[in-house]
């Protein structure tokens, strides 16, 4: 082929070329969200591509699989022992937190949820005590191991609202087995007793309020009065506490009873007294001086009579 046609192959080719990219690009542009969405999509994309460019990561042509990242060395592992005590540790934690989400409200968390914490509790005693297989602690591993301390925090978490809400008060522990507890105190289920009792009287006379106030008198006082003794004696938890400011919001703003105390005679008559005691201390204070003038002068006038009547003796 000669020279000039060979020259003037190459110029057709490359027109052809520009053509054919320009309708192609046109044909792009005229397409609709839906179809471009499509063609994309048709796109083959490598399993190890990177869609955002980072402007720490650079790719570069021999690029491992994320797959890798789970493959740590022996060493780094942690044992199966641990690994099972995680796992229970995870199963008590859910149990005992849905036991407290639906305890929240009247609170019930110490009587409801007192056995789910016992064994939240025991699983992790096992982990930060106990010796596995082999003498495997699992306290390094699952405890220590990174700064979150996860299992550490989420226990700790649970264990300061079991505080907070002072539940040792209400519950029996189990001196057998370290972190489980037995039931509810007798103070706590005879407070339970009365409680309902109260609330049992309320519902009789709902639909009268006056006759309520006059009917669950007695009810209501007693117990008040056990609430005060426990108050003393320091058995009182949450759960206690909060039935009883229901129970007293229920008897003064609901109902609009009024259960006049005891004591207030008592306290009325010693108030009086020690408004009037300066008064009486005043008032003796004057008399007391008065009487003492008087005693101050009579003796000398007496004296003096009797001197005179002895001088007249004694010239007669």
């Amino acid at each position: 082929m000669a020279p000039r046609n060979v020259n003037l192959f190459l110029v057709a080719l490359v027109v052809g070329l520009l053509n054919g990219w320009a309708s192609a690009s046109s044909d792009t542009a005229n397409l609709t969200a839906p179809e471009l969405v499509g063609e994309m999509t048709q796109i083959p994309v490598s399993s190890h591509a990177v869609v955002a460019e980072s402007p720490v990561f650079k790719p570069a042509e021999s690029f491992f699989s994320l797959n890798l990242l789970a493959a740590f060395p022996d060493d780094l592992e942690i044992s199966e022992y641990c690994t099972q005590l995680l796992h229970l540790f995870g199963q008590r934690y859910v149990t005992y937190v849905n036991c407290m989400v639906p305890s929240a409200r009247p609170v019930k968390v110490c009587q409801n949820c007192f056995a789910s914490y016992g064994s939240l509790g025991a699983i992790y005693h096992n982990i930060s005590n106990e010796m596995g297989p082999g003498n495997v602690s699992c306290k390094d591993s699952l405890l220590r191991k990174d700064r979150l301390m996860l299992v550490f925090l989420l226990y700790s978490n649970l264990k300061e609202i079991w505080e907070i809400s002072v539940c040792d008060r209400c519950v029996i522990k189990d001196k057998t087995q370290d972190y489980l507890y037995k039931g509810l105190t007798t103070d706590t289920l005879y407070f339970m007793e009365a409680l309902n009792q109260s609330l049992t009287c309320f519902e009789k006379f709902l639909g009268n309020h006056s006759e309520l106030c006059k009917q669950c008198k007695i009810t209501y006082r007693d117990l008040n009065e056990l609430y005060g003794r426990m108050d003393k004696n320091g058995t009182l938890c949450i759960d206690i506490e909060d039935a009883m400011n229901v129970t007293r919001g229920l008897w003064s703003k609901k109902f609009n009873c009024s259960f006049p105390r005891e004591e207030t005679v008592p306290v009325i008559a010693v108030s009086c007294f020690m408004l009037f005691l300066p008064i009486i201390f005043y008032l003796s204070s004057f008399l007391h001086s008065e009487q003492k003038k008087r005693k101050l002068i009579h003796p000398k006038r007496a004296k003096s009579k009797t001197s005179l009547m002895n001088i007249q003796d004694k010239f007669s």
